[in-house]
């Protein structure tokens, strides 16, 4: 199956992190260099005097690292030593071997240093560890194969620390929000005594922790399946279908025997039910290729349609053995060939194909009629464009319009006394019962306007969705 390389906007909005109740915040979630940081140049967060921390004064011209003089001033302005090793430009050397390499050039320098709070970090980083035991756990249940860390940090701090960068740290030196998600990293598989693959794009599950309140948060992604369903019974929609009386509210009520259901079976359960089970998931949502009536059967090689998996706490390596403990439990319902992992994008193509359908159509003449007309008339129809106002069993979910569509094949016609069956194939939207009753002349022409009787539908079935292209890619 091809997958779609754009990212799906959906996507960006499943890394989204609400600020923790402060006015301004940033979000990382990779290594973005804080250099593009814009600041609103009504909000006036330096006014042009000196920072002073704890009585020291920063020195606007004093040369920046990792020369002595750059290396000493950061010390003096109470740096820590994981800052300091990031700002310095000796990335061979720790923080604690920079400042030591400092004291020994300057034996002064040792005393000046009195700041209890770093100006870069806050001492944030000392909170690591405590940050990891956190994240620990919050994924010691869960089972990935790859994470994301995501770390939210309060705009001030964020400008603070860049501008004392710019000015000061060494060329290239790392953005905090960078070092601390490295930071964070080592230590996780340090602790775990692992090599954890962290990604920056499409994780197993995505870790957020807030660098003001320490809080850690972890969301599971969902995992998305690919199939086409065949669909055997007359009797199961194809997604959840709320009851009616109590729309599905409040566990129910006596008229669903507190299912909450219209329909206790559906495809999207058959499908999806064994699926969450296996991946002690949330819930379901099902993504189909168009869908048929409840009273229509979906033939031929399926319906393709994806299954999404949400907050899924396991992860499934062998598909086959669940596909056939689908079939089982569906019991003649609904049947799968397959199921293939894939990608949140490939809903949207799926959702927007426009293929042809091939159907066959039974129905019952209210007269005795000719053979040969019936047969005619009905062939008149193979190859025309029919125009079709919104019928009225969709009326209350469909744009009240009149769509053209073009039937592009009528054959295998079979009159068997006062029931007449054929097999059509027609343009994708085009609603085949509505062609043969007429909705009461709201498709036009139709096979009851052709033979002037009315037609009553005994049943209907999809045979074949012609999605060609699709089928390539799969």
């Amino acid at each position: 199956m091809t997958k779609s390389s754009p990212k799906d906007a959906d996507d960006d909005t499943w890394h989204q992190f609400s600020n923790a109740g402060y006015s301004s915040a940033s979000v990382d979630f990779d290594d973005e260099q804080e250099t593009d940081i814009k600041i609103n140049s009504e909000e006036e967060w330096f006014d042009g005097d000196d920072f002073e921390f704890e009585g020291k004064t920063l020195d606007w011209n004093s040369p920046p690292c990792p020369t002595p003089l750059g290396i000493s001033h950061m010390i003096k302005i109470g740096t820590c030593n994981h800052c300091l090793k990031r700002v310095s430009g000796k990335n061979n050397m720790s923080g604690e071997e920079i400042r030591l390499e400092a004291y020994a050039r300057d034996d002064s320098l040792e005393s000046s240093f009195n700041n209890d709070l770093c100006p870069l970090c806050e001492n944030l980083f000392d909170d690591i560890n405590n940050i990891v035991e956190r994240i620990i756990e919050k994924i010691n249940n869960l089972e990935y194969t790859t994470i994301q860390i995501g770390i939210h940090l309060p705009k001030d701090l964020i400008q603070e620390a860049h501008e004392i960068t710019s000015r000061h740290g060494a060329s290239q030196s790392m953005p905090l929000k960078t070092s601390m998600v490295l930071d964070i990293q080592n230590t996780i598989n340090n602790k775990l005594n692992t090599d954890i693959n962290f990604v920056k794009d499409k994780p197993d599950i995505m870790v957020l922790v807030d660098g003001l309140t320490l809080r850690v948060d972890v969301d599971v992604r969902p995992i998305y399946y690919y199939g086409r369903y065949r669909k055997l019974s007359r009797e199961i929609p194809q997604t959840r279908w709320p009851c009616r009386a109590c729309k599905g509210r409040n566990n129910g009520c006596d008229s669903c025997e507190g299912s909450g259901l219209q329909y206790i079976d559906s495809v999207q359960d058959l499908v999806g039910e064994p699926l969450r089970i296996a991946l002690d998931a949330k819930d379901t949502s099902f993504h189909g290729m168009g869908r048929e009536d409840i009273d229509v059967r979906m033939l031929g090689l399926g319906r393709p349609f994806i299954i999404e998996i949400k907050k899924p706490m396991g992860r499934i390596s062998e598909m086959s053995n669940l596909v056939k403990e689908i079939n089982k439990k569906s019991d003649g319902k609904v049947e799968i060939d397959n199921l293939i992992k894939t990608e949140r994008s490939l809903i949207a193509k799926i959702k927007n194909s426009r293929s042809d359908k091939s159907y066959t159509i039974r129905f019952k003449i209210s007269e005795e009629l000719e053979e040969e007309f019936i047969t005619n008339s009905i062939l008149e129809l193979s190859g025309a464009i029919i125009n079709q106002e919104t019928p009225r069993r969709v009326s209350h979910r469909r744009a009240d319009k009149i769509r053209k569509r073009r039937i592009v094949d009528i054959n295998n016609i079979i009159i068997e006394s006062n029931e007449v069956e054929f097999s059509i194939r027609a343009e994708a939207g085009t609603y085949i019962k509505e062609l043969v009753h007429s909705d009461e002349g709201r498709t036009n022409p139709s096979v009851s306007d052709k033979l002037g009787i009315d037609c009553e539908i005994l049943w209907l079935d999809v045979n074949e969705i012609h999605d060609d292209e699709e089928n390539k890619d799969n």
